[in-house]
């Protein structure tokens, strides 16, 4: 097998690697990022005893491992999104259920047949637990964070006898403002993000262009050591600026 042939077998495997669903956490996560340490270490292995093989792949796994924390992160962003338009609507849901005069109980069981994260809320609302505290730990879940309010609403309406109805529908009110917000602020993002993953592609396009010219720049970067510098300092720029620009978006998000 050639060189250029391995090392696109380790970067066709690399990236799939980078599209695969995030392991789940704890002992099952962990065990599976242990799986990938023997293929990794038989990889190295196998690549030792050819330094022309060895530096390109190492390079190609390290920026891949990148790219992959940057996938995850833009994931986790839109399981958040998610998250919070569920949890708005479910808002909704409830404040309309406790206005049109529905018991508690009932609102609730209608709002985890809606969305299955608040069916703890409604076993709590029918045990006769404690609602409040249920709704906070939901609140854990990416995106959902603003059930805080409606459980401050729900708990100052126990201790104070006021109307839960009218109390839910401000909550409501308010998380569909800042899920205005929040889509005015992703719509202006969404240029700067769309701008930079053009720019990081761009190199591909000039290296195949290169080699449509009758050049040879991957022969210069998978061969002599200044290619692999200037491959390793290549992707090392394009994901740190993938990077300052997720970063810069999360300020900016509310």
């Amino acid at each position: 097998m050639s060189e250029a042939a391995v090392v696109a077998a380790v970067a066709a495997g690399s990236a799939g690697w980078l599209v695969l669903p995030e392991t789940s956490g704890g002992v099952a996560g962990r065990e599976g990022r242990r799986a990938w340490f023997p293929a990794v270490a038989l990889l190295l292995a196998l690549l030792a005893p050819v330094p022309g093989l060895l530096v390109p792949c190492l390079v190609l796994a390290a920026g891949v491992w990148g790219g992959r924390l940057i996938w995850r992160s833009r994931t986790a962003v839109r399981a958040a999104e998610v998250g919070s338009r569920r949890m708005a609507e479910v808002c909704d849901l409830i404040a309309s259920e406790l206005s049109a005069g529905r018991p508690a109980e009932a609102a609730l069981d209608e709002a985890a047949d809606a969305w299955s994260a608040i069916r703890p809320v409604a076993e709590a609302c029918r045990l006769g637990g404690d609602v409040p505290a249920a709704f906070h730990d939901v609140a854990c879940t990416p995106g959902a964070g603003d059930l805080r309010l409606l459980a401050a609403a729900w708990a100052v309406s126990q201790r104070t006898g006021g109307g839960l109805g009218s109390a839910t529908r401000r909550v409501a009110d308010a998380v569909r403002r800042e899920q205005a917000t929040r889509r005015t602020v992703a719509g202006e993002l969404a240029s700067a993000r769309a701008t930079a993953r053009l720019v990081a592609g761009l190199p591909i396009l000039a290296l195949m262009m290169g080699s449509g010219a009758g050049a040879d720049p991957w022969s210069f970067l998978l061969r002599t050591p200044w290619g692999w510098l200037c491959l390793a300092s290549g992707l090392s720029v394009g994901l740190a600026g993938l990077w300052w620009i997720e970063l810069i978006a999360r300020e900016a998000e509310p």
